[in-house]
């Protein structure tokens, strides 16, 4: 009888000296709990939970560099020290579970200023606390939109600066990996898609032009942590729509930003149009993240509708990304991980206060078992 075939999926990766104990990753997702910025139990719960359920990486939610850079109130910022330091309790309790704990920060451009989703996610309005938005042209995401402010050369410094701090407070607290959220129709994107960028000047038009807002804070940030942090970029890498961003361009983007500085690219898509026809289904963007570590020689993170075990041990044994991110199934299951290892076989990473919950004791008569 052969020997059973690694477990891919649990394979420790490496990147820039930081080991992480698999490949698999908690996906940023807003959670929309926040006052001011200001994270707090539930973001410390929500995240915790997932590294002791045996994920390799945890990576927290959107969180802006700037306060009007929020998608809503609700969301994340690590505009001030303040905000950085509420998060060491989170990255600490992460790193003691195994985990690496990671941050996605972010500025939300013209899809900022919004209501949370379960109060329907609409433009907030100016009795609820409305601010001005601004992005890269003064272009609308879609009818009933705010229009936003286009920025100036001074904005445009200003938020870039901005990043840097953020990346330089978010490696204080204890995050070993940051990611610039370049993806799904917030500010990098839209400076990236010809759809939104109709400007004239050095931050528009050619492609070289429309990656120069995501390049140059890429580099400037890269400059600004340390050599052991890890620097991601999350891109959309297709607008799904004619005349948008294409997955070509998004190679020539990726090798540019591993120029940068950058270590991996996280392959998402869309966002940035409202009307995108999107070809969604199990492992949809799987593709974007083979092609980019094909093509690019880019170490990658595949995310989207991933939710099964072998079909993330999968795209990792086939070489078509270097860590699988879930999202929605990590909000299902905080122990999906766990569950993972134990239906491939691999050894489950399990905290010994739950390990009588896997482990039948077998010396013990039923009336005298714990619990």
């Amino acid at each position: 009888m052969s020997a059973a075939a690694p477990v891919s999926l649990f394979a420790p990766l490496v990147l820039r000296g930081v080991t992480f104990r698999n490949r698999i990753g908690v996906s940023p997702m807003c959670q929309y709990s926040a006052a001011d910025g200001m994270v707090n139990d539930w973001h410390l719960t929500h995240l915790g939970t997932r590294a002791a359920g045996g994920a390799g990486l945890v990576i927290m939610e959107a969180t802006g560099v700037v306060p009007e850079g929020r998608i809503t109130p609700g969301c994340t910022g690590i505009w001030s020290d303040a905000h950085a330091e509420a998060m060491k309790p989170i990255t600490g309790f992460i790193e003691k579970q195994g985990a690496i704990a990671g941050i996605q920060i972010a500025h939300a451009g013209r899809k900022a200023s919004c209501d949370l989703p379960w109060r329907g996610g609409n433009p907030l309005a100016a009795s609820a606390g409305a601010w001005q938005t601004v992005a890269p042209s003064a272009i609308a995401f879609q009818d009933g939109h705010p229009v936003p402010r286009e920025m100036t050369l001074d904005d445009i410094r200003r938020t870039q600066d901005a990043f840097v701090v953020a990346a330089r407070r978010a490696a204080a607290a204890g995050f070993r990996f940051i990611e610039l959220h370049g993806a799904h129709g917030y500010l990098m994107h839209e400076f990236f898609s010809p759809l939104s960028n109709k400007r004239e000047d050095a931050y528009g038009g050619s492609f070289e032009n429309r990656a120069r807002f995501i390049l140059e804070t890429a580099r400037a940030v890269r400059a600004e942590i340390p050599a052991d942090v890890v620097l991601a970029a999350r891109l959309s890498c297709s607008d799904w729509a004619a005349g948008g961003v294409t997955i070509d361009e998004s190679v020539t983007l990726s090798a540019a930003l591993q120029q940068a500085g950058v270590d991996i690219i996280d392959c998402s898509s869309g966002g940035n149009v409202h009307d995108a026809k999107i070809a969604v289904g199990p492992g949809y963007q799987v593709p974007f993240a083979a092609q980019i570590r094909s093509d690019a020689g880019v170490p990658t993170a595949a995310v989207g509708m991933i939710a099964e075990a072998r079909q993330a041990d999968e795209i990792i044994r086939k070489g078509e990304a270097d860590i699988a991110l879930l999202a929605r199934a990590f909000l299902r299951d905080p122990y999906w991980a766990v569950h993972a290892a134990i239906e491939l076989g691999a050894e489950p990473d399990i905290p010994p206060q739950y390990l009588r919950g896997y482990h039948q004791n077998r010396t013990a008569s039923p009336a005298k078992k714990a619990g």
